[in-house]
């Protein structure tokens, strides 16, 4: 019998676990994957958002701006990268000038501070590459950049650390329910028991919550499709750039990375697929074409990678088109996160809150740990550190002092530190998200083997079992000349 378990280890369901294992509570996270983060958190544009979109008086604009307000805090305690660089809403013609000012007004409504609108000579003094037809723009300096990675896996060791158990792998196919009496959940293991259960399944909370019995919310998937490109492109993007919003979506965005790429994207198209991650040939003409809108220069030659993000994108229900984030009506021992889209990253550090208000106010016992430790620390990043820190933690550790992955400085310190962290970095996804392994501009072409011939070296394991992200994706399939059903 558990206290809580919280279905889904997104960066929302990790920091939740976070913040109740502040308390004397026995826990337990689930996630169907085989890492935390291998939903929305993956692939997301990285905004923190300053909280001027969202309508006045939502839990999305609440919870949008008292986020934004905890990140520095947050990365922190927990060593994520994070710059409040600030981010601007570009107008490209006089037409969408008036759009600014009611952005603008919005966000003062909204709470948010700081916020003005810059000439278009200012703006070419801050961003030379903007189009020359820029006529103004809205500047929110409290806007910026995190590592969505590294803030979910921030979290989640920081809950292990702190006494919760979690369990990779495995997929929750049904609520227990008798009466209106939440009791746990199913799973091809077995019942699992709790007092509370908490669904912050991204988006499959509607399917959870029709297995509660709960009706009337439906999640579509809304595919937003990206473009990286090399960090050479980062001399002609400088922070973030949006163009003016549309009912649907925040628009095509170009924007530099925390770690120093350039992203363009994403569009917006529903779909009916759940795990439809597929980029289409349509999907990123139209990304390229809103992004040279904003930035004309940019060089297609400079492009690494594309991938494409799914968004829970909310209807139905009490609160359509807005965060549902309540205790539903009729049922004792459930708490329901549905509907978290964007701007749902920034948003995390506030719901982790606002949850463990609801569930104190529903009478769960709330006793603080006296041993509780909100710090955590990340794996050095060797490409970060001076020449002295370098020394010193070669000094340590010898293989800091070998690089393996040679586009992102990446060593083979940093490799055996994931393999070996709170949460072991089991997949070659899992090892990218914690080092950055192969993300850059030969995307692990040169890499690779080495990187595999570590892996199953300190996890113990054949070359053969080790994938990309989990079982049906393995990397190799036999060792070379040998013979297989046969065949010579």
């Amino acid at each position: 019998m558990y206290d809580v378990i919280i279905i889904g280890a997104g960066v929302v369901g990790s920091l939740i676990a976070r913040a109740l294992s502040r308390y004397r509570l026995k826990i337990l996270l689930l996630d169907k994957a085989w890492d935390v983060g291998e939903g929305t958190t993956k692939a997301n544009t990285a905004i923190v958002h300053a909280g001027y979109d969202a309508k006045p008086g939502t839990l999305k604009a609440k919870l949008n701006v008292a986020g934004n307000a905890l990140y520095d805090q947050v990365c922190g305690e927990l060593d994520v990268d994070f710059e409040r660089c600030g981010t601007y809403v570009v107008a490209l013609s006089s037409e969408e000038l008036p759009l600014l000012e009611e952005l603008r007004a919005r966000g003062r409504e909204n709470g948010v501070p700081g916020l003005s609108i810059l000439s278009a000579e200012e703006m070419f003094r801050r961003e030379p590459a903007l189009n020359p037809a820029t006529k103004g723009a809205l500047h929110a300096p409290g806007g910026g950049l995190v590592d969505p990675f590294g803030l979910c896996i921030g979290a989640a060791e920081n809950a292990v650390l702190n006494g919760v158990e979690l369990r990779l792998g495995t997929l929750v196919s049904g609520i227990l329910r008798q009466g209106d009496e939440i009791g746990g959940v199913i799973t091809p293991g077995g019942a699992i028991r709790a007092r509370w259960t908490i669904i912050a399944a991204g988006l499959w909370a509607d399917e959870l919550m029709a297995s509660a019995g709960l009706s009337g919310f439906h999640i579509t998937p809304r595919k937003g499709e990206y473009f990286v490109l090399d960090k050479v492109a980062a001399e002609q993007v400088r922070s973030v750039l949006f163009p003016c919003p549309t009912p649907i979506s925040k628009g095509i965005l170009v924007t530099r990375t925390i770690h120093g790429n350039v992203l363009l994207g994403p569009n917006a198209a529903d779909v009916d697929d759940k795990e439809d991650l597929r980029t289409t040939a349509a999907g990123l003409d139209e990304v390229l074409a809103g992004a040279l809108k904003l930035v004309p220069s940019l060089d297609t030659r400079q492009v690494i990678r594309t991938f494409a993000g799914l968004r829970a994108a909310g209807s139905g229900g009490p609160v359509a088109g807005d965060f549902y984030i309540d205790i539903p009506a009729g049922t004792r021992g459930l708490l329901v996160l549905a509907g978290i889209e964007s701007p749902g990253l920034t948003a995390s550090p506030a719901i982790a809150e606002y949850v463990v208000d609801l569930l104190r106010e529903a009478g769960l016992k709330l006793e603080e740990r006296p041993d509780y430790n909100p710090q955590r620390r990340a794996i050095p990043r060797f490409s970060e550190l001076s020449t002295a820190e370098r020394e010193a933690l070669i000094a340590l550790d010898p293989r800091y002092g070998r690089v393996i992955c040679r586009c992102e400085t990446v060593t083979e310190g940093e490799i055996v530190a994931a393999c070996h962290g709170p949460i072991p970095a089991r997949t070659y996804d899992a090892l990218k998200r914690r080092t950055r392994v192969g993300t850059g501009r030969c995307q692990g072409a040169f890499d690779l083997p080495r990187v595999l011939q570590i892996m199953s070296r300190e996890l113990g394991v054949s070359p053969l079992e080790l994938t990309k992200q989990g079982p049906g994706s393995p990397f190799l399939l036999r060792r070379t000349k040998e013979v297989q059903d046969g065949a010579v």
